[in-house]
């Protein structure tokens, strides 16, 4: 696994140390406006979770897709590039899957036994994106600090490998994913990606994701991402860091999947209902860290 149960517990805490507190909750959204998924719609989502699970192999492995059981589910996808040392630059990896003629982008999560990656997620202050990553986006539109800095690191190197593989494999799709930390760099791609690729359709599914950025971000990701679903795994406490009173809150798009195994569809951005995580797991001690790394539909996040 990526990390010790007792090294994950530590980076959550760090990178949620104000996140104790919550925010004064407003009404409890009905059941009847929360659907469970069928099981052929969930089991859709099971090639993009062995793709967000392949980002923790190292990107000598992803590159020349040699990384065991992860690779083995997609057998059939054709890298292009890859980077990162897992550090300082989380792991990435970009290719084509011809069985969804997607390309697809993947980032990897914390990596827990390096401290510069716990540094990224605990820099939870929030700032303007960058106007030359994100021509256009309105000024008040605001991420966390450690996480935009972050993608931004990865950013021309993986729209340079985007765009060689669309124009490659004469696709016009483009699948997002990652899992905790490399969630919520696939949520910046998909704001970043498509300003700079008119016409291209995109796809982004994040598992365990963090909250990102502000109202207006949340905002502006229900208005222009055209198709984000974030997977949320019982009580993983992940999904309610950055804390709401800090002014951090999710766009829409969460399932969650319950104790039960039942996979419910959550509406809304931050849903109160005790059916999805911000109603749930009302704050990091009410959550259980080794629901983290899933199992999403049995699998379990890691090379």
């Amino acid at each position: 696994m990526v990390a010790s149960t007792l090294s994950k517990t530590v980076s959550i805490l760090v990178a949620g140390t104000l996140g104790v507190i919550a925010a004064p909750a407003p009404a409890l959204v009905t059941r009847q406006t929360i659907s469970a998924l069928s099981s052929s719609q969930i089991a859709a989502f099971r090639p993009f979770t062995f793709f967000a699970s392949t980002a923790y192999c190292q990107p000598s492995n992803t590159l020349a897709w040699n990384c065991g059981a992860n690779c083995n589910a997609n057998p059939g996808f054709v890298p292009v590039a890859s980077g990162g040392d897992g550090s300082s630059v989380q792991f990435w990896y970009v290719g084509f899957d011809p069985g969804h003629n997607s390309v697809i982008v993947a980032h990897q999560g914390t990596d827990t036994s390096k401290i510069e990656a716990l540094l990224t997620d605990a820099n939870a202050g929030m700032s303007h994106l960058d106007a030359s990553l994100f021509p256009g986006v309105p000024s008040s539109v605001e991420a966390h600090s450690g996480f935009a800095s972050e993608q931004a690191k990865t950013a021309p190197s993986i729209l340079a490998a985007v765009q060689k593989a669309l124009s490659a494999h004469s696709s016009n799709q483009v699948t997002l994913v990652g899992h905790s930390l490399g969630a919520a760099l696939a949520l910046l791609d998909a704001v970043y990606l498509p300003l700079h690729l008119p016409g291209v359709s995109f796809k982004t599914v994040g598992y365990g994701m963090p909250r990102v950025g502000n109202q207006a971000f949340a905002d502006y990701v229900d208005s222009h991402v055209t198709s984000l679903t974030r997977i949320n795994n019982r009580e993983d406490p992940v999904p309610i860091l950055p804390g709401r009173f800090l002014g951090f809150h999710h766009p829409s798009g969460e399932v969650h999947i319950q104790d039960s195994g039942v996979w419910d569809s959550c509406p809304g951005q931050d849903n109160t209902s005790n059916l999805c995580t911000t109603g749930d797991v009302g704050n990091i001690f009410e959550g259980s860290t080794s629901d983290h790394e899933g199992p999403y539909d049995g699998v379990e996040m890691g090379c």
